[in-house]
């Protein structure tokens, strides 16, 4: 392992263990300030994801956008070593669950332009650390176009997330708290 994999390994490890006891419902607060923001423009396909157990609901975003006419999708998480399948989605859509207990709908694949990334810790610089498996790193670099804003609970914000070239930026993160442009 390099250093810069044991280092993410251990920051990974502390912040997952930090974030079992934190309340997903805040992220109706993320949503306010996402929707308030007017940063997803207007017309944006919106890719979006289903919150797994102790990541921040963004689900009232996900309605919010809906309601505002944005096209929603959610990934589809397929074998390692391949990117995401983002396939449309309503409120109304039923949704099947997914490897690593992700939940997706049966919708058609779609090709957003804007992304919301789910991350386990981010900086001040834009950086995020996932999960390890390499997904979205994976998928934004086939939309280099697509605007990245992460979402996230404000005390997942680090100083430093270790990075590799491999490693996307976000241009923006939504907390509980606040939106933080990096861009």
């Amino acid at each position: 392992m390099t250093e810069i994999a044991v280092a993410k390994a251990a920051l990974r490890a502390e912040i997952l263990g930090l974030r079992v006891g934190w309340d997903p419902s805040v992220g109706a607060r993320l949503a306010e300030h996402v929707l308030a923001s007017c940063i997803v423009p207007p017309g944006a396909v919106v890719a979006g994801f289903w919150p797994m157990p102790h990541e921040i609901d963004i689900r009232p975003l996900l309605h919010g956008l809906h309601e505002r006419g944005h096209r929603i999708c959610l990934p589809e998480t397929p074998p390692r070593g391949q990117r995401l399948i983002f396939r449309a989605w309503t409120p109304q859509s039923e949704l099947v669950r997914g490897r690593f207990g992700t939940m997706f709908p049966v919708g058609a694949v779609t090709v957003p332009d804007f992304v919301l990334v789910p991350l386990v810790a981010f900086d001040a610089d834009g950086h995020r650390l996932g999960y390890g498996g390499g997904y979205y790193d994976r998928t934004l670099a086939e939309l280099p176009n697509a605007f990245r804003l992460g979402c996230a609970y404000a005390a997942q914000e680090v100083a430093h997330v270790p990075v590799e070239e491999t490693d996307f930026h976000l241009h923006a993160v939504a907390t509980e708290g606040k939106l933080l442009k990096i861009f």
